[in-house]
C-alpha cells in the first residue's frame, strides 16, 4: 500500500489554530459553503487560489485550539496533504479519521516555500521538495492510521471490515460525516 501525495505547497506559519483555519461564523454553513471560508483572516481569498491537490505546510502546534473540524474542510477543498512542523494531537487525529494524509516533518517551513512541489509517501516516510531537489525521511506512522488514511477515513474504513452498512462507504467519506464525527479522538 502506497499513500503517496504530491501537489503545489501553500506555506504557513506556527500556531495556526483551527479557529484561524474554520471562523466561527462558518460552522452553521454546510460543508461546502464553510470550506470557503478556510483561512479567511489568516490568508484572505487563498480558498479561491487553492487547487484540488495541493498541499499545506506549516510550522510547529498545527491545529491547535477547539476541536474545529478543518481537516474535513480541507479534504472538501481538494487538498491532497498536509505537512507540518508539528500538529496538535487532536488535529491530527481528525486529519486521519477524515482520511487526509499528514506528515510530521520538522524544519517544513524551512524546506518548502509556496508553489513549491511537495511530495511525501506516509507507507515509507520519504518527503521530497521536487522544486528544489531537498529530500529525506522521517518515521513511519503505524500500520492501523495508515490503514484508515488509506480508507479514506475511519468511517470507510469501518464500513469496508462490515462493522457499518458496505452501501454507506461512498456516503460516510463525505465532508459532512467527516465534520460530525470531528473532535471524538476516535
Amino acid at each position: 500500500m502506497s499513500l503517496s501525495v504530491s501537489g503545489r505547497a501553500w506555506v504557513f506559519g506556527d500556531g495556526l489554530n483551527t479557529d484561524d483555519m474554520y471562523p466561527a461564523f462558518a460552522m452553521k454553513m454546510d460543508p461546502p459553503e464553510a470550506a470557503r471560508h478556510v483561512f479567511y483572516e489568516v490568508r484572505p481569498g487563498w480558498t479561491d487560489e487553492v487547487s484540488p491537490g495541493d498541499v499545506v505546510v506549516a510550522g510547529r502546534n498545527f491545529g491547535v485550539g477547539s476541536s474545529r473540524p478543518v481537516a474535513a474542510l480541507f479534504v472538501e477543498l481538494g487538498v491532497a496533504g498536509l505537512i507540518a512542523e508539528e500538529f496538535n494531537s487532536l488535529f491530527f487525529r481528525n486529519a486521519v479519521n477524515a482520511g487526509l494524509p499528514a506528515l510530521t516533518l520538522p524544519r517544513a517551513t524551512s524546506i518548502f516555500t509556496d508553489g513549491d512541489t511537495a511530495t511525501f509517501d506516509l507507507s515509507d516516510g520519504t518527503w521530497r521538495n521536487e522544486t528544489t531537489g531537498a529530500s529525506g525521511e522521517v518515521p513511519t506512522l503505524p500500520d492501523l492510521i495508515l490503514d484508515i488514511v488509506a480508507s479514506g477515513g475511519v468511517m470507510p474504513r469501518l464500513a469496508a471490515q462490515g462493522y457499518l452498512p458496505a452501501e454507506l462507504a461512498d456516503t460516510l467519506r463525505s465532508s459532512a460525516v467527516a465534520m460530525r464525527g470531528a473532535g471524538s479522538g476516535a
